[in-house]
């Protein structure tokens, strides 16, 4: 494990302490860190002014960190609180490193925390009445390591101030957004952040088409188009690679890595019926809700039509849970693949793009129950809809 010296980390560097964090295949699926945490889990019945007011010392080690913090859901609820219902926007020296980096859904990077707090101002002046609803927090690794938690809000407010969008509309906006941050000693260190961004310009009342056009950044001038490469799914004339022999027992991990692998690599849609429940519940990106298998498939299907190519790869995965109450997981992950298929998208491009995005599943009885997904999709259609 790379040791993080003072509050130095690169962006390389904070990239490479999330996959060494990473727990390898077949490892105990209740084990966070092994130290101490197997309990920690967001209590998704429990009210706000409880979670507010934690009445137990220390749940888990937290060196580094400030003593008010009982373990790491605490810390990644209530600083956010503090932060953004309480105006503490301040409390982002003491929570960000200097140079941490923050990766956005709409391809933007902003880099230390003088952005975040800049963002963090802008983004409560156009919205002064914001809440943000904590609904999940799943999480792994160590105070040692580092912690990586995956936070799922819903943020609810009305816009009376100025957005990048442009002047208020005085709409209502409520939307969705996923967290995923390296944490260590009280602070970020890399964060990756995913809003459901087509979602909330729609609700501002914006057509979406224009708006993305008008707001599309563009590349200084350069020699050309940019040499892109073959998508790596099948190795030449050959098949998918596989996913190895199935472990003995259930093996959380593997279910999910191989589920995806299978239904997005293989193209093996006859197994959604063997990973997912009858009644599953999926909410996308842009307020895509579907109910039941027949409809997550055809939203497989309609995503493989447009992409043909597309390649998915897992970069990484947290769980919390247990056999007898089920799991929550968080994958963050990348589809690389070329737009030569019709669907939402438009006519097909011939361009290349690489999704990225985060999925928090519910497990239970070995199937996936639901599924929260949000990705990267403005700079999507900014890519495919923009001529550069």
């Amino acid at each position: 494990m790379a040791d993080v010296k003072g509050d130095a980390v690169s962006r390389d560097e904070a990239k490479q302490q999330a996959r060494n964090v990473a727990r390898p295949a077949g490892s105990p699926v209740n084990e966070n860190g092994g130290d101490g945490g197997e309990d920690v889990i967001f209590d998704q019945g429990l009210d706000i002014g409880r979670m507010l007011r934690p009445e137990t010392g220390r749940r888990q080690p937290l060196h580094g960190f400030d003593e008010d913090y009982v373990d790491i859901v605490d810390y990644i609820v209530r600083c956010t609180h503090k932060i953004w219902e309480e105006r503490g926007i301040g409390l982002i020296y003491t929570h960000y490193n200097h140079n941490t980096p923050v990766y956005m859904s709409d391809g933007s990077l902003t880099f230390g925390r003088e952005e975040v707090i800049a963002n963090t101002v802008q983004s409560q002046a156009a919205f002064p009445d914001h809440r943000g609803f904590a609904e999940d927090v799943v999480w792994g690794g160590n105070d040692r390591e580092g912690f990586l938690s995956s936070h799922r809000v819903m943020g609810v407010g009305r816009n009376t101030g100025y957005t990048k969008y442009g002047p208020p509309t005085g709409r209502k906006v409520r939307t969705w957004v996923i967290a995923n941050c390296l944490v260590r000693e009280n602070h970020i260190i890399a964060e990756w952040l995913y809003h459901n961004e087509l979602s909330f310009i729609r609700q501002l009342g914006l057509p979406i088409r224009e708006t993305v056009l008008r707001h599309a950044p563009r590349r200084l001038d350069s020699l050309g188009p940019e040499p892109r490469g073959e998508v790596e799914r099948v190795p030449g004339q050959d098949i998918p690679p596989s996913f190895g022999p199935r472990p003995v027992g259930f093996d959380l991990e593997d279910m999910v890595r191989r589920s995806l692998h299978e239904i997005w690599n293989w193209r093996l849609l006859n197994r959604i019926e063997e990973y997912y429940a009858p009644n599953y519940l999926f909410h996308g990106a842009t307020d895509r809700e579907y109910y039941g298998r027949g409809n997550y498939t055809a939203y497989v299907l309609s995503m493989l039509a447009m992409f043909p190519d597309a390649a998915l790869f897992v970069d990484d995965l947290r769980w919390v849970g247990n056999r007898r109450d089920g799991y929550r997981t968080a994958v963050r992950w990348s589809l690389l693949g070329t737009h030569t298929g019709p669907g939402v998208y438009g006519e097909p491009t011939g361009r290349q793009v690489r999704m990225h995005g985060v999925t928090q599943h519910r497990v239970r009885e070995g199937r996936f129950v639901e599924e929260w997904t949000v990705f990267n999709e403005l700079e999507i259609v900014q890519q495919l809809w923009c001529d550069r």
